[in-house]
């Protein structure tokens, strides 16, 4: 049963969504808060698998309940409930630690299937929106832009030749079972490379990772790193 904490400053909306996953009957929504100060203390009670969460509500937001939850509650997952134009909250939640996003007007199903994703460790992100949100992260400042590329291509310089190939698919957003096709390896064999990628790099979930790689140009979308 995958345990979900749902954090809205909407009472509709909250309760919409808690009532939609709950007819679920692997999902269960263990508690509910209506900002992030109490949301927190839910979290920590709580221990969910997944804590979905507004970005604007008074009291502690969506992005420091984000930053917190991720360092108090590790083995929780993050998603971003949000509109699609909120970008500017969206990308600094991915960076703080945020597994992805599911957008406030998503079908029931989608929003079941979203958790279901989050809770077994793959990105809420399509690769359509993959894409919009990492152009996002670098078309805002060129000068910031800079100086991430620069630090990503350290970064990643750690990885071995196959771990950089498949943090680069990562962040095309592809699936792992698209990575093992693309990469001709075993699904078992990319997710060991992703695991090891991500201690090696000190980073929570593959969302970051598609960040990561992204800026070092991985994915053919900034300089390509030094090999």
């Amino acid at each position: 049963m995958i345990r979900v904490v749902v954090v809205d400053d909407e009472p509709l909306f909250r309760d919409g969504i808690a009532a939609l996953l709950d007819d679920a009957d692997d999902i269960d929504v263990v508690g509910r808060a209506d900002d992030g100060d109490v949301g927190l203390d839910v979290v920590l009670r709580e221990r969910p698998d997944v804590v979905l969460t507004d970005m604007q509500m008074p009291g502690r937001d969506g992005l420091e309940l984000t930053r917190d939850v991720v360092r108090l509650a590790p083995g929780a997952v993050v998603v971003v409930l949000t509109h699609f134009q909120d970008d500017r909250y969206v990308v600094p939640a991915l960076r703080a630690g945020a597994a992805g996003y599911l957008l406030k007007d998503s079908t029931a199903e989608e929003l079941r299937q979203g958790v279901r994703a989050a809770a077994a460790g793959e990105a809420i992100l399509s690769p359509v929106i993959t894409r919009k949100i990492l152009d996002a992260l670098v078309a805002s400042d060129a000068s910031a832009a800079v100086e991430h590329a620069s630090e990503a291509r350290t970064r990643v310089a750690v990885l071995s030749d196959r771990e950089r190939e498949v943090l680069g698919e990562v962040a095309r957003g592809a699936s792992n079972a698209e990575i093992a096709r693309a990469l001709y390896m075993a699904e078992p064999t990319v997710k060991a490379h992703l695991s090891h990628a991500l201690a090696k790099l000190g980073l929570v979930n593959r969302t970051q990772a598609a960040i990561l790689a992204h800026e070092a140009g991985l994915d053919g979308g900034g300089e390509p790193v030094d090999r």
